[in-house]
């Protein structure tokens, strides 16, 4: 049905034209356009020549004067002090022999006693000079283990008596420090210290200081 119907339609188009003397204009004939001539691509690159600003350079002008350099200048120190060299203490000493006995004064037993002699064989003076005593049996402490002379110049000596609390009929080892203001300055050990009554007895002179012998 729907092929009839524009069969119908034209034939009765074309009868009314032939009716009117109207011929049917022809259908347009459509023609391509034309298309664009395509860019033809070469080996030879495109050059974009960039726009160049040259800019000239301004040379600034100063009419200041630049301030004068100053170089340094060293001036030596001269220095008028003079150090003052201490001479280092020097000092010996010699255990001249212990005994025993009691000391009941000090509510002690048996005492061991040494006789030592301090010499000062350095250069300068050696100020509170003093001498200590200990023993490997030292019980209580004795009084009379440290002894001291306010000063004991140079090339002298001083004999002083030490004594310690000690173990009765015991064999003593002893020690004997040299000090100056507390610094010691000298330490001895006397693993057997020997009888002084063999070498006359105890010296008289104890606490003298009178010159190196």
């Amino acid at each position: 049905m729907k092929k009839i119907i524009p069969l119908f339609l034209m034939s009765f188009l074309l009868a009314a034209c032939d009716m009117w003397n109207a011929q049917p204009q022809p259908f347009p004939v459509w023609t391509a356009i034309p298309s664009r001539t395509p860019s033809i691509i070469t080996a030879t690159p495109i050059i974009l020549t960039p726009n160049v600003i040259v800019v000239t350079p301004i040379t600034p002008t100063s009419t200041e004067t630049p301030p004068p350099t100053i170089e340094p200048t060293f001036t030596p120190i001269l220095s008028t002090e003079t150090l003052a060299i201490v001479p280092a203490p020097s000092v010996s000493i010699d255990v001249l022999g212990c005994n025993t006995s009691i000391d009941i004064m000090h509510g002690m037993g048996e005492v061991t006693n040494a006789y030592v002699t301090v010499k000062n064989t350095g250069n300068a003076d050696l100020p509170n000079t003093c001498a200590l005593l200990r023993a490997i049996d030292e019980g209580r402490e004795h009084p009379d283990k440290k002894v001291c002379v306010p000063n004991l110049p140079i090339g002298n000596q001083v004999t002083l008596k030490l004594t310690v609390d000690s173990t009765y009929k015991e064999g003593t080892i002893i020690q004997v420090d040299a000090l100056s203001n507390d610094a010691i300055l000298l330490r001895v050990d006397k693993q057997s210290c020997t009888d002084i009554g063999l070498f006359g007895g105890a010296p008289s002179d104890t606490g003298v200081v009178k010159p190196i012998e």
